[in-house]
């Protein structure tokens, strides 16, 4: 069953507006993590990754786990993604697609082009039959989407632009 998306709210849209802010709701959907496990993760400070943390909170795209200790002893707050960006529509919003393409890029370049599979395809279809692929493209990404998460599986990521030919 596709999932039912909305429209996103203005502050949902701003959150969703950076490369950073998208990179960390992918690096939370799976497992939980401190700030400080972000940052490391990112190659960021923990002082600009918890200013982006906030505003994810802030918005719903995170939620804190319950605390716990770290290997200091100090108390620590691990967050976890929500799943809200993906049941959010953003069509149009050039800030949400321009930070898509930007988290894209820099996750692209960390994990290096050998380990991409990559496919370019130009159709010509009508009307009806573009809406069609669209809807079926996105029902498929739904259907994987609603799988219950493995923690012992590996990860994916899928970048998906679909863009007039001449």
């Amino acid at each position: 069953m596709p999932a039912e998306r909305r429209k996103a709210t203005e502050a949902e849209a701003s959150a969703l507006a950076s490369g950073i802010r998208l990179r960390i709701i992918r690096l939370t959907i799976s497992e939980a993590l401190t700030n400080k496990e972000l940052a490391q993760r990112l190659g960021r400070d923990p002082a600009t990754t918890l200013h982006h943390v906030r505003k994810l909170v802030d918005t719903g795209f995170l939620e804190p786990q319950p605390a716990r200790k770290g290997a200091r002893g100090a108390k620590e707050i691990p967050y976890r993604g929500t799943g809200l960006s993906w049941r959010l529509e953003n069509l149009g919003d050039d800030g949400v697609s321009e930070a898509m393409l930007e988290a894209f890029l820099a996750e692209v370049a960390e994990t290096g082009t050998g380990e991409l599979d990559q496919s370019r395809l130009v159709v010509r279809l009508p009307r009806e039959q573009q809406e069609e692929f669209r809807r079926r493209l996105r029902d498929l990404l739904d259907e994987f989407a609603a799988r219950p998460l493995d923690p012992d599986a590996g990860a994916l990521a899928l970048y998906l632009a679909i863009y007039p030919s001449p």
